[in-house]
């Protein structure tokens, strides 16, 4: 038996938490709590909304730490000022991957760089790997699990999309719908300020599901 990846965490999650789930139509963690729990992930789902008890009907804890299970995967969809706090409490609770889809990070100039090297000074006090910021999320079709806040659907196939741009991550998943190709994943990855291509990479030719990886690069840091 091959051993596990040691990204498999971030790209099979058995379990995911999307933090900033909300019934605000249209919102960042609307759209991604409502593609998950309608796309047939059989894992474990959490909602975390320290405003409200339930979201989309499923129960909704304060923060992560009020779970009480391992979670494998943090979907962050919040203000950038607020991920700090949220990765140390992924990390004071045992989550090792985390997804941070805000923008505003080293992007945006001085002040975003800061807080970014902030968010992965926590990061990697704890072992959390980060994938973003600034990113979609990711849509695995054999997984039944579509983390992004995209409205758009990818069909399984073998196929690995891998693209620093979510303009062109979303272009490109609109021509595949028109034209019935599939993927084995889409991957999201926006700033790279942790996982970056080369370990993508490396997963994805573990991966059995992967035959053809098409990658969309803007800059390799």
């Amino acid at each position: 038996m091959l051993e596990q990846h040691y990204l498999t965490s971030l790209f099979e999650p058995k379990s995911v938490a999307v933090i900033g789930a909300s019934d605000r139509e249209n919102s960042v963690g609307n759209i991604i709590f409502k593609n998950i729990l309608s796309s047939g992930y059989k894992g474990r789902l959490y909602a975390i909304n320290p405003k409200h008890d339930t979201i989309q009907g499923q129960p909704s804890y304060k923060s992560i730490e009020e779970i009480g299970a391992r979670v494998e995967m943090a979907v962050i969809a919040t203000r950038p000022q607020t991920v700090p706090q949220l990765i140390e409490q992924c990390g004071r609770s045992g989550v090792r991957n985390a997804i941070v889809i805000a923008a505003g990070f080293s992007e945006a100039g001085h002040i975003g760089a800061a807080l970014e090297r902030k968010v992965m000074e926590i990061a990697r006090s704890y072992n959390v790997r980060i994938l973003g910021p600034n990113c979609l999320g990711i849509i695995r079709p054999d997984l039944g699990l579509n983390a992004t806040f995209t409205k758009i659907t990818a069909a399984p196939g073998n196929l690995a999309l891998v693209s620093q741009s979510g303009a062109m991550c979303s272009a490109v998943l609109d021509w595949a719908k028109a034209n019935q190709v599939g993927f084995s994943s889409v991957i999201s990855i926006g700033m790279t300020a942790d996982v970056d291509f080369g370990e993508i990479l490396d997963y994805l030719i573990y991966d059995s599901r992967t035959h053809y990886i098409l990658m969309y690069v803007e800059g390799i840091r």
